[in-house]
Parts: C-alpha cells; sequence; structure tokens
C-alpha cells in the first residue's frame, strides 16, 4: 500500500469515528470501560508520536473495529440515528437504550415536540393524544382549556419521579403517561 494509501485509509477511518462521535463530550470523557474495545483500540493510537508506529496502529485497529462492525459485535450510528432513536423511545421504560441520551444534549434528551394526529377524551374528561409519530399518551392529572385536535402542537418533558409532563398549544401543562 502506498503512503498516500495509508494516508487516505487513515482520513476514513478519522471522518467514520468523527461521523460517529460527533461532537460528544462523553466520548471524550468517558472512562475506557464505557466504550467498546475496537473503538478504544483506535483511540489508543492517538498518542503514539512516532508516525510510522501511530500508522501502523490506526491500520490494525481500523481493521479490527471494520471486522467487528461487519460482524455485528458492535453497531455505530450518528448523532442523528441516536435522536431518533431517543424519540421514538421517549416516555417508554427502555433502560437498556440509555446510551442514546449520550449523543444528545441534555434538553434534547429531557424533552421532545410533536404533533398531534388524533385526540379522544374517556368518560371521566381525561384525553389519549396519538402523535404523527405513532406514539400514545394518556392524560392522568391536569386541566385542558381547549380540547387536544389534529395539529395541535406539543412538548412533553420529563418531570419528577419518572413521570411527564405535556403542553398542548402552550396551554399549562398536564401529567402524562405513555401508553405505546
Amino acid at each position: 500500500m502506498t503512503r498516500n494509501a495509508h494516508r487516505s485509509a487513515l482520513a476514513l477511518v478519522s471522518l467514520a469515528l468523527a461521523a460517529a462521535l460527533p461532537g460528544l463530550s462523553w466520548a471524550k470523557d468517558a472512562p475506557a470501560d464505557d466504550r467498546a474495545s475496537t473503538v478504544q483500540a483506535v483511540l489508543n493510537c492517538r498518542p503514539l508520536a512516532e508516525p510510522t508506529e501511530r500508522l501502523r496502529c490506526y491500520d490494525a485497529a481500523a481493521g479490527r473495529l471494520g471486522e467487528a462492525e461487519t460482524r455485528g459485535d458492535i453497531v455505530v450510528i450518528d448523532r442523528a440515528q441516536a435522536a431518533a432513536a431517543h424519540r421514538q423511545a421517549f416516555g417508554l421504560t427502555l433502560p437498556s437504550l440509555d446510551f442514546m441520551v449520550r449523543a444528545m444534549k441534555p434538553e434534547e434528551a429531557d424533552s421532545i415536540t410533536g404533533v398531534v394526529s388524533g385526540a379522544r377524551a374517556d368518560a371521566g374528561g381525561k384525553w389519549t393524544l396519538s402523535l404523527e409519530d405513532g406514539a400514545i399518551w394518556r392524560q392522568i392529572d391536569g386541566d385542558l382549556g381547549r380540547p387536544p385536535r389534529p395539529g395541535s402542537k406539543v412538548t412533553i418533558r420529563k418531570a419528577a419521579v419518572g413521570s411527564f409532563k405535556m403542553n398542548v398549544d402552550g396551554q399549562p401543562a398536564i401529567r402524562v403517561h405513555r401508553d405505546q
């Protein structure tokens, strides 16, 4: 392999890692135990001062990283993919997916916005709202001055003790629970 090919391969690995970990402060500061060993191996090459040794290290680590991804031992997602998965799972109890939160800013992880696609009230006047993304939220507590309707804008945020609050079209928040 020529020197330029090595540089191209190194640049490609660097770009892949940059795409996989864009601006993630946890990736820089997390202990090695929080990272896949194949990713840590690539990062371990950075401090090597001698260029040939560093390149040899990167080549070997990038090869193992590519093999691990091909085998499905690791899965690389970018911030947008993590945010989409987090949004889809927001409000559901899925502790195994907490890794997605590390790819997001705190304000992105603690609230979402959506649009109502359907709403119905039960006999007690509590609302069940379907959102355009398929999520279904049920009102637990609070009062809405104006009933929700298709097209209503909602903001849902984490509240105390694992609960959630929803604002519908800027009205005062109601306590909600995600059913689906």
